[in-house]
């Protein structure tokens, strides 16, 4: 993977950081096994060898990921999500509608360890994961009801944002592990992380960036 396919990964640099545009389908991180080691650090690697992981996106998930380019913006950014001073916003297409057009749900959720990756409500076990929601667009498909939905996500649990459609009663459209799954008319999971903003750890000034839905 050389600079001639940058152009569509990497959507800002500067000397401190990368923002990269991670396809639907592609791992964040390498995972087990020979087959899992295409992924989007390797591919960031290729050509920005100093790149490291700053946090990820599920391999369905499309959209903004950050890579700092030394360990102390690392640092930095990591305490930034960790203290919950980024801000991210997604994009989904839901399958059904929404009780209300806006709103704020706050469940508590774990690993079910007997069937991982999924994530189970469990209010005395589980650690909170908020989400704040707006109805964008509601229409008809040859599926039935489909809402087009802006999340806000206020904390970063694993599966959150899917788990979080799921338990609203309208799963996200090509969602294998808590809605349907693939098919014809969503053959991806239709969700985008479409935008994120934190403080430039070079400047200290807050930067933003957004991506175009590509559904």
């Amino acid at each position: 993977m050389g600079k001639t396919d940058l152009p569509k990964l990497i959507s800002y640099e500067d000397s401190r950081l990368l923002v990269a545009l991670k396809p639907s389908g592609l791992l964040s991180v390498p995972g087990r096994g020979p087959d899992k080691q295409d992924c989007l650090i390797s591919r960031v690697q290729a050509d920005y060898p100093e790149a490291l992981v700053v946090h990820r996106l599920d391999q369905g998930t499309s959209g903004l990921v950050l890579f700092a380019r030394d360990k102390e913006c690392q640092r930095l950014l990591g305490r930034q999500f960790e203290e919950k001073r980024v801000r991210k916003e997604y994009e989904a297409l839901l399958l059904g509608k929404l009780a209300k057009r806006e709103g704020l749900v706050e469940y508590f959720q774990r690993l079910d360890p007997d069937n991982r990756p999924h994530q189970i409500i469990d209010p005395l076990q589980g650690k909170s994961g908020i989400t704040e929601w707006k109805v964008l667009e509601e229409n008809q498909k040859g599926s039935g009801p489909l809402s087009r939905v802006r999340f806000f996500p206020r904390t970063g649990r694993t599966h959150q944002l899917r788990l979080h459609a799921r338990e609203l009663g309208a799963p996200i459209a090509g969602d294998a592990l808590y809605g349907q799954g693939v098919n014809e008319e969503f053959p991806r999971l239709m969700l985008h992380a479409a935008f994120i903003e934190f403080i430039h750890p070079g400047t200290g000034e807050r930067v933003t960036f957004s991506s175009e839905v590509p559904f």
